[in-house]
């Protein structure tokens, strides 16, 4: 296990490293507030966690069993929740992590197994209310979180906009486009199970006069509109998935259908010189039999109605 912690004592930190053993004692006195870093605990350090903050073994039992749904749940001496933070790769696959978040009157604990915390320190470190509040330090991790959340959106924004370009070309592979699709459509899903349930989470948040009082409340109210933001964003893009999806199978059975066309007009012309070649085939006499004459109306008779009829299909279309 990696453990950070940190100290704020008048919106600064005051303090940092320090064992897990020794923060009870660091918030006796009245004032500061903690935050403490768990990174891949096992169950003896969770176990040791909640001896020093009180924490409920039922947060505690949520936090160890990972790919819970994005949730606040409220104890009596704290709150518990469960975010997730996105990214989308290089490959356009969107990848999450997992954190865990208590929050207690004085500190935050945050526990996860690959979640960047780096981005959240930034905004502690630049934080407007520089006040010694759980608030502020739960508004930066939420707010680095949500940020994601409309920056992995955004991402799949320009890739959908890509795939809708290469529905209309030419030459395109069939294979790779699906393929291609699946992918958008699997990562689209994978972020609104995600970011669907973040409202809930603010709006219960909201609800909490001890944590979110009248100076944090634009703040946590900025962050619930990003929440939406990025919610209509993924619906819509689900939306516009589905249409070029919808698109590319009709384009597919439009080009099916000239391909079918032209194939049919050509047998048709093919089906001429057959009928009159088969005709002079017969082993009866016929009007122009072992005549030089009978062999020139023959092929006189394939050629002007052959192009009569490629002409036909070439003036409609069909060839």
């Amino acid at each position: 296990m990696t453990t950070r912690t940190r100290l704020y004592r008048d919106g600064k930190p005051v303090e940092e490293d320090f064992a897990l053993c020794d923060l009870a004692d660091l918030l006796v006195e009245p004032g500061p507030v903690a935050w403490v870093d768990l990174h891949d605990p096992d169950d003896g350090d969770l176990a040791q966690l909640g001896d020093v903050l009180g924490l409920h073994q039922l947060a505690l039992e949520d936090v160890r069993e990972s790919r819970q749904r994005p949730k606040v749940d409220h104890y009596k001496s704290h709150l518990f929740l469960t975010v997730y933070s996105t990214r989308v790769g290089e490959d356009g696959e969107l990848a999450t992590a997992e954190l865990g978040l208590f929050v207690t009157g004085r500190a935050l604990v945050t526990v996860h197994d690959g979640f960047d915390m780096d981005d959240v320190l930034r905004r502690w470190d630049t934080a407007d209310l520089a006040e010694d509040r759980v608030g502020v330090l739960l508004h930066g991790v939420l707010d680095a979180v949500v940020d994601g959340h409309l920056e992995s959106a955004l991402a799949l924004e320009e890739d959908l906009e890509q795939l809708e370009d290469a529905v209309f070309e030419e030459r395109v592979g069939d294979r790779e486009l699906q393929r291609d699709t699946v992918r958008l459509r699997r990562s689209l899903s994978g972020l609104r199970r995600v970011v669907q349930p973040m409202r809930e989470v603010m709006v219960a948040l909201s609800r909490d006069r001890t944590l979110v009082d009248d100076d944090l409340r634009p703040y946590f109210a900025d962050i619930r509109d990003h929440v939406s933001h990025a919610a209509e964003m993924t619906d819509s893009l689900r939306d516009q998935l589905t249409t070029v999806r919808e698109t590319q199978l009709n384009i597919q059975s439009n080009r099916l259908n000239l391909i079918m066309k032209k194939v049919t007009g050509w047998a048709a012309v093919i089906a001429i010189p057959t009928a009159i070649t088969g005709f002079y085939g017969q082993n009866v006499p016929y009007p122009g039999a072992e005549q030089p004459w009978g062999f020139w109306v023959s092929t006189t008779a394939i050629v002007v109605l052959s192009g009569g009829l490629y002409l036909m299909f070439k003036r409609r279309d069909w060839l």
